[in-house]
């Protein structure tokens, strides 16, 4: 799968997506991770990419045509239009069904704001999809798009062994049951006699329950849903 990030911080990419599970994916390629940086699109000799807003009111907004032209760099060489999704405050809240979903495009545009916000024109044209991670500001769109990115990657066939994904949180509906590993006792706390039975029909009935319950008191919304 390819990600392909407008931005005006691509280092951030390399730092935070570069180990772990998304950077061996990398690696494998079995995704890959391209920054595009929106500045050298600007046609002034500072370039600067952002200019005061229309009306008045406070900060800066970026520029409709550094923003377009770094998003045609990108087309330029396919043959295709891949989703371009904007991540801001005023999007669709991210979860994992939207994840699920995202994982089963070949490509996708992450276009991150920064300052006051974009010109609305080039949102209107280049924009397929708006994305929240949250109800709260940040100072870019660059965390969000990381976050959507690792969401998304991991769900990519092959990036995690097979069934890893099957129990976790939000895959059915549910919050992940307990974990444990050794020792046994840690602290005065052992782990449930169940999970050292060996009886797997019984492991996967508590596990059951034990994800129903954990759901009802962390997040009971999930039940009603």
């Amino acid at each position: 799968m390819r990600f392909d990030v407008l931005t005006l911080f691509p280092g951030m990419f390399d730092i935070t997506l570069g180990d772990s599970i998304i950077g061996r994916a990398r690696q494998a390629g079995l995704i890959e991770l391209n920054t595009v940086q929106i500045r050298d699109f600007s046609t002034n000799k500072h370039k600067s990419v952002d200019d005061y807003p229309y009306g008045g009111g406070p900060g800066m907004v970026m520029q409709a045509q550094p923003i377009y032209d770094a998003y045609m760099s990108v087309l330029k060489e396919l043959d295709y239009k891949p989703k371009v999704i904007f991540m801001t405050p005023q999007g669709k809240t991210f979860n994992q069904e939207i994840a699920r979903s995202l994982s089963q495009e070949k490509h996708l545009i992450l276009l991150c704001g920064h300052y006051e916000g974009i010109d609305e024109r080039v949102i209107e044209e280049i924009v397929t999809d708006e994305i929240s991670i949250g109800d709260y500001v940040l100072t870019g769109g660059e965390i969000p798009a990381m976050v959507l990115i690792d969401a998304v990657g991991r769900l990519v066939p092959e990036v995690l062994a097979e069934g890893s994904c099957e129990q976790e949180s939000f895959n059915q509906g549910l919050l992940e049951y307990p974990q444990y590993t050794r020792p046994v006792e840690f602290r005065g706390k052992t782990v449930p006699d169940i999970l050292l039975s060996g009886h797997h029909a019984n492991i996967e009935k508590w596990r059951h329950e034990q994800a129903l319950e954990r759901t009802r008191i962390k997040r009971p919304e999930l039940i009603q849903k």
